[in-house]
């Protein structure tokens, strides 16, 4: 959900940037020594890894500079020269257009073995015009949790409504699925996806596939109102249309199943829930709804080899941060869900890791900016699909119609972006 802006700031500004503890300028080749920077919470949590196992890369030392803010390493990389920067940024996705295009990013290769422990969707979120420009770290995305107290595992979207609508009365339920984390446009697009809409359509080789028409408007009209509009036509109060209070009536057992962010998975294990974390079910069995599972990864960058490192930084992105060992080894510490397969699997991987991390391995789409954000003169994503929601379950507005309007914004936008890609 973070746009990437590369800042021209005062260079006062980035000497402030860069007093949290740390140097302003990387250890070159003749100590070789490789410069990572990072965030405020992963650069500290990579320190304390690399303090327990340094030897990643033979004949290298590896120094972890963390920076005081997200926001703080943005400016500092949009700021960076070969004299100040880094060898290996950990930055987010929506970095490598910007800084490809700028020229501050270093294409990457990386081994057959650790390719095949990432999916197409991971390396499209690191790679601009088709270069590869780092590799996959942790997954950013949202799952379903359910109530295991109340109810089952859902094997389709037509279970969770009728279990709502059978129980709402006698279990005193608010609504059935609601969302907590993400809001009512990145954290809602599972359900959108789940009843037959995307703003774009993602082909199995990890590519936009422009000819797809992403909301097929009868279809995602139909399942609305099959399974959230009442015979009144309004809402049957299973899924709101506002993330308002979603969290809160979760936690107080008054709605069975809600979309949760990775983030706050801890706020739901310490209230005593089941990490049963899944897609949100489709229409179908075997149906999932797409949620957005962007990665962040660590990226190489040409001052890697300006410092002469670049051999060394390009062996600590396939050993440390391309491998399972290296996933594990982070995750354990960064708590996030790592993007590494192998990694999910691990058995000192938690099961909100593993929950997430499957369902992003199996139900995401990457976060593509360039179509999200909207065309020129058109309109984003982001304002589009929670206007739909409150023009269908709070103002009664036609669900083929809205679903129409959405669907023309949408092509648009996709005809606009893949251009940019």
């Amino acid at each position: 959900m973070i746009q990437r802006k590369f800042g021209k700031v005062a260079a006062l500004t980035l000497t402030v940037g860069l007093m949290s503890g740390f140097v302003s300028a990387p250890v070159h080749a003749a100590s070789k020594t490789i410069i990572v920077w990072a965030d405020e919470t992963r650069g500290p949590h990579l320190q304390q890894v690399i303090a327990a196992k340094g030897d990643w890369v033979p004949g290298y030392t590896i120094k972890i500079v963390p920076f005081s803010s997200f926001a703080a390493l943005d400016t500092a990389f949009g700021n960076a020269t070969a004299l100040t920067g880094p060898d290996i940024v950990v930055g987010a996705n929506d970095w490598v257009p910007t800084g490809a295009k700028e020229g501050k990013l270093a294409p990457v290769t990386l081994s057959s073995s650790v390719r095949a422990q990432f999916t197409a969707n991971n390396f499209f979120d690191l790679s601009y015009k088709g270069v590869l420009y780092g590799v996959p770290l942790d997954i950013n995305n949202v799952a379903m949790i359910y109530n295991s107290k109340l109810t089952s595992k859902p094997g389709i979207f037509a279970q969770m409504v009728n279990f709502y609508l059978a129980n709402k009365a006698a279990d005193k339920l608010t609504a059935g699925l609601c969302v907590a984390g993400g809001g009512m446009s990145w954290g809602a697009e599972s359900v959108l996806s789940a009843l037959g809409g995307a703003p774009y359509v993602m082909t199995p080789s990890g590519t936009v596939d422009p000819s797809a028409d992403p909301l097929p408007a009868a279809t995602v009209a139909a399942n609305v109102t099959k399974y959230l509009l009442g015979k009144n036509g309004k809402s049957n109060g299973f899924f709101p249309a506002t993330d308002t209070g979603c969290k809160t009536a979760f936690l107080a057992g008054t709605v069975p199943y809600a979309i949760i962010g990775n983030w706050e998975w801890q706020d739901y294990a310490k209230a005593g829930f089941d990490m049963n974390l899944m897609p949100v079910p489709g229409i179908l069995h075997g149906q999932n709804g797409a949620a957005f599972a962007s990665v962040s990864g660590a990226l190489l960058t040409v001052y890697a080899a300006a410092h002469g490192v670049d051999q060394g930084a390009k062996s600590l992105l396939n050993n440390f941060f391309g491998s399972a060992a290296g996933a594990v080894a982070y995750q354990n510490v960064e708590l996030r869900p790592p993007a590494n397969k192998k990694a999910q699997k691990d058995p000192s991987v938690t099961d909100a890791q593993k929950g997430f991390g499957k369902a992003g391995a199996v139900a995401g789409i990457p976060q593509i900016g360039a179509i999200l954000n909207g065309a020129p003169g058109g309109k984003a994503f982001w304002d589009l699909l929670p206007a739909f929601w409150t023009d269908v379950l709070v103002n009664g507005k036609s669900p083929l119609a809205s679903a129409q309007s959405m669907d023309t914004f949408f092509k648009a936008n996709v005809a606009a972006g893949i251009p940019q890609l």
